[in-house]
């Protein structure tokens, strides 16, 4: 599939590749048409297999290749680790304006519980765009693998994700079809931040092992603040964390299948 994707303009297939992961938080909400009663042992589940998926395509897709692009040796690997800690240190700063926004709780301040969830979903939203920053670097490298192993990785992820955000709104009384369209529309920053991430790696390819030095801190502050912490609070802890190591293999697989 990637031999014949190169045929097509790279920024449009990052464009569509990120809004394809983008609207998998549609996907993820479709359950609430069906039942408002989701097993939180299952949500866990899934958070965890996602989380090894996006581990797996933030080491193979994005630190590999950034260290690769940077020549490699003891330069390589500062630049990398640069950009990683500014990746990470930017979406906590982000973080700070949303705090404890955990999957499913919403943040711990004394605010209503509707406004509790329009929170959560701000800050849903906003950590998105660097996930869809992750496949527009992927795609601008050039590398149609790496770019199609971070976009399925993510819609992967966005997938538990839409479920988490349209819960909290479903219990507050907005309409199923609200909900549906407000956890759609969360994923919707990807496809911007996939349009940027393109952009930047085609104008400077000396900015390529920065952006996806940066992309991959994003994603790895995404996956340790939010994701493994939420999977794992819960009885099924054992079962997210044995979803987090077939996840992580199974994007292993996938991503040198595609490559």
């Amino acid at each position: 599939m990637a031999e014949f994707l190169h045929s097509y303009n790279i920024i449009a297939l990052g464009l569509l590749a990120s809004l394809a992961a983008g609207l998998a938080t549609g996907v993820g909400a479709t359950p609430i048409f069906f039942t408002r009663n989701i097993p939180k042992n299952l949500l866990d589940v899934l958070l965890g297999f996602a989380a090894g998926v996006m581990l797996a395509a933030t080491s193979f897709s994005l630190i590999i290749p950034a260290l690769e692009g940077a020549g490699g040796g003891v330069k390589a690997a500062a630049i990398v680790l640069g950009g990683i800690l500014i990746g990470g240190v930017f979406l906590d700063k982000v973080d700070t304006y949303f705090p404890d926004t955990n999957l499913m709780k919403g943040p711990r301040r004394n605010h209503n519980n509707l406004r509790r969830a329009w929170l959560f979903v701000a800050a849903i939203t906003i950590h998105n765009f660097p996930e869809g920053l992750a496949v527009g670097v992927g795609f601008g490298i050039g590398n149609i693998a790496n770019g199609l192993s971070l976009a399925i990785a993510i819609g992967l992820q966005n997938i538990p994700e839409g479920l988490a955000v349209a819960l909290p709104l479903l219990r507050e009384g907005l309409s199923t079809w609200k909900v549906f369209l407000i956890a759609l529309a969360t994923g919707l920053v990807e496809p911007i931040g996939g349009l940027l991430g393109v952009g930047l790696v085609q104008i400077t390819a000396q900015l390529l092992p920065w952006a996806l030095a940066f992309a991959a801190g994003a994603m790895l502050f995404v996956i340790s603040h939010e994701i493994i912490p939420e999977a794992q609070k819960n009885s099924a802890s054992k079962a997210a964390t044995h979803a987090l190591l077939l996840g992580f293999v199974i994007m292993m697989f996938l991503d040198n299948v595609l490559g």
